[in-house]
């Protein structure tokens, strides 16, 4: 499996990279190519007396790169110049990445933050699979929220066709995770014609039965009402996931679900890892 790094050379970054957990997290789902790519803005000049940005890029990504190798991974670097969300999604497609990863804290003095314009841009616009990995900063230094990046899978979903590419997905985590928990959010006052909650609970059930059939995980089943976002992260607090697994945008015949805006607002608002998967990317190479 082969996958896009976006970094912008922070120290948020390199805790991401430095985390031993997270880095066999990626090998135990088969990744094994990794693609290191940094973005310099073009609103950064490269113009400035003994300063050559891409070649002082070229540098940071030293380091950065001996993590991946001495973890095993076969590794390259790319810089570029641009607006980073093209060009990382331009990389991904272009080198038929089965994931891209962002980091969603942290920002270098020169280089736009590799967190909310540019992760939602991402999101926004990707075709392939993205992996938002949450860094938080305690006591002056940078460290992953959860290590464990595809332990505890929590899926939810609509019911749509859209999140049902999400649902293909979750299988290639195999090897790295342990229990998946799906979950329907219905809206408060909901009429039975669009789907009782029993129905909902019995289609969840038929799928988490699949889930531990085909990866040998423990799962489980909610169904919540309210406000969707609010009833996700509640859900993801609740159960402990460390990711959780959406589909990217489209819309369901009824109303608009899980997809647009609110995945969106479950990376803006969240503090879990989010993998957001684009209804282009089923199934991946």
């Amino acid at each position: 499996m082969r996958i896009v790094f976006a970094t912008d050379r922070s120290e948020a970054n390199e805790a991401a990279i430095r985390s031993r957990t997270c880095l066999e997290c990626l090998d135990n789902i088969g990744v094994d190519e990794v693609h290191l790519v940094t973005v310099v803005p073009d609103n950064v000049s490269s113009g400035l007396p003994g300063m050559d940005v891409a070649t002082d890029a070229r540098k940071a990504l030293r380091g950065q790169r001996q993590f991946f190798e001495d973890a095993g991974f076969t590794v390259e670097t790319h810089v570029a110049r641009g607006t980073p969300h093209r060009r990382i999604n331009g990389f991904a497609d272009r080198l038929l990445a089965d994931m891209i990863v962002v980091g969603s804290r942290g920002q270098s003095p020169l280089q736009n933050r590799l967190i909310g314009s540019t992760a939602r841009n991402v999101a926004r616009t990707a075709v392939k699979p993205l992996l938002v990995e949450r860094i938080a900063r305690e006591d002056g230094d940078h460290e992953v929220v959860k290590e464990h990046l595809f332990q505890h899978v929590l899926y939810p979903t609509d019911f749509s066709e859209n999140a049902e590419t999400a649902f293909e997905f979750i299988p290639r985590l195999t090897g790295a995770t342990q229990r998946v928990d799906l979950l329907h959010v219905r809206r408060p006052n909901q009429p039975d014609e669009e789907g009782t909650e029993a129905e909902a609970r019995e289609r969840l059930e038929s799928m988490a039965a699949e889930l531990a059939d085909r990866m040998g995980v423990e799962t489980g089943v909610t169904v919540r009402t309210g406000n969707t976002v609010e009833e996700i992260l509640a859900e993801e607090e609740r159960v402990g996931a460390t990711v959780t697994v959406m589909g990217s945008r489209g819309q369901s015949r009824l109303r608009r679900l899980l997809l647009g805006s609110t995945s969106e607002s479950i990376v803006a608002q969240g503090n879990n890892n989010v993998l957001l998967v684009p209804p282009e990317s089923a199934t991946g190479r």
